[in-house]
């Protein structure tokens, strides 16, 4: 299930505190010189008329350019001891990216609907029609089910009485297959007037491919429930990277910026420099995504994901795209890489891609047991990537290559992807 976020930037971000760039205005008739005390003062027009109640895109009225050069900075100061930090793999066009896109769903003292995104570290809801950041298809099917609401006499959901049916509204848009599925997020499983409403939302959308309705009945910060119904088109969708087709399910973990992951998967492999010989173990893999995108490079890939339901898509995709040399297996991974150890099997290349939170000591140190000669760490968080890369180049590995990747224009975050060798035994522990 996935957590509240606001859809700006769900990631950790490298520049701490805001960043205010702009400069303060020049009093009329007086280029360049302050203005005296009572002399009218106009602040400069933000490109998003949100941004000073939201404070998701941190960075939205500073020019692309500058952003790159101020996370590249900063990148290269965190991470700047364990080696050289290559130039950013930057945005060509930084607008719209999102093709995963979350409305919270509420409504004024009138009971008017509204929806928009939480102020940053609250559950306050700023109402807003379009975002900067976010596929403008999606914003616009969100504008047409917050119109048809009070035709359907559907209430939102209150957070502080619990009252309410509608709660939350997300978008996953294939970004190379055109697909789009909506999810409702209602507190019941009935939705009144269903068919009218799915015949009404189709009028307007025709393009959506897939509705499907998921009940979070409960008080949680979770977006979404555990339990799920379609009401319209298969209960999914499929995308590609990188030649590769991706089944999407409303809780399939699937990066929000497709242009920047095609880069950002490649560049793994890429790193990983597999020449058709080498097995590859894809550690946090999810549903299959970057050892799939690797297979065809390996002699075999080796999956681990521990949630029951990414293992199952992750089998189904690794069919979809008839690989042959790919198996996924439901297991910790810590302790998958242990076993592999004491049976004495190897593999040269480990890929991990752990959530925000990091690895583990405990992943790390059974990774060490395995020692693999290289290790292609996909990084969202600069803050425990260089916590972990800490641990690492005591313990045997150096990084070869650091190279950020701008998967979140506008936004403080950052995603890494970092190749690791193993060192001599005489190099660890100095």
């Amino acid at each position: 299930m996935e957590k509240k976020f606001n859809r700006a930037g769900n990631k950790a971000g490298v520049t701490g505190k805001k960043t205010d760039n702009r400069r303060k205005p020049a009093v009329p008739g007086r280029t360049g010189r302050p203005g005296k005390a009572g002399d009218a003062k106009q602040a400069p027009k933000s490109r998003c008329p949100y941004s000073k109640k939201c404070g998701g895109c941190q960075m939205i009225d500073m020019p692309y350019k500058k952003q790159i050069a101020i996370k590249q900075e900063k990148m290269e100061e965190m991470l700047g001891k364990f080696g050289k930090v290559e130039p950013f793999m930057a945005m060509d066009d930084p607008d719209h990216y999102r093709c995963k896109v979350h409305a919270v769903f509420t409504h004024d003292k009138k009971g008017n609907p509204q929806s928009g995104i939480y102020k940053e570290g609250t559950h306050d809801v700023v109402p807003i029609d379009a975002c900067l950041l976010e596929n403008e298809k999606a914003d616009a099917i969100i504008a047409t089910i917050r119109g048809m609401l009070r035709s359907f006499k559907i209430k939102t959901y209150d957070e502080d009485n619990g009252y309410g049916l509608l709660r939350h509204v997300l978008i996953r848009v294939g970004h190379n297959t055109g697909e789009i599925m909506v999810v409702l997020v209602l507190t019941s499983p009935i939705l009144p007037s269903k068919n009218n409403f799915v015949k009404a939302l189709l009028k307007e959308h025709p393009e959506i491919t897939t509705i499907v309705i998921n009940v979070n009945d409960k008080h949680t910060s979770m977006i979404l429930g555990d339990k799920e119904k379609t009401i319209y088109g298969p209960g999914f969708i499929y995308d590609t990277v990188c030649g590769m087709k991706f089944k999407i399910s409303p809780k399939s973990f699937y990066q929000v910026n497709p242009v920047q992951t095609e880069k950002l998967y490649s560049k793994a492999v890429e790193l990983a420099g597999l020449t058709g010989k080498e097995t590859a173990l894809d550690c946090y893999c999810g549903v299959g995504t970057i050892g799939i995108i690797a297979s065809p490079k390996a002699k075999e890939v080796i999956g681990v994901e521990l949630n029951k339901d990414a293992v199952r898509d992750a089998r189904l995709n690794a069919r979809m795209n008839e690989i042959k040399n790919i198996d996924i297996y439901e297991n910790d991974a810590s302790k998958f890489m242990v076993q592999m150890a004491e049976a004495g099997e190897k593999v040269d290349v480990v890929f991990m891609d752990p959530p925000r939170a990091g690895s583990t000591e405990v992943f790390m140190e059974s990774m060490f047991k395995l020692a693999p000669d290289r290790v292609v760490y996909v990084s969202c968080s600069p803050d425990t990537l260089a916590r972990d890369l800490e641990f690492m180049t005591k313990n045997g590995y150096v990084a070869k290559r650091i190279i950020p990747v701008d998967m979140f224009a506008h936004t403080r975050s950052v995603e890494t992807v970092v190749l690791l060798t193993r060192t001599t035994a005489k190099e660890v522990r100095v």
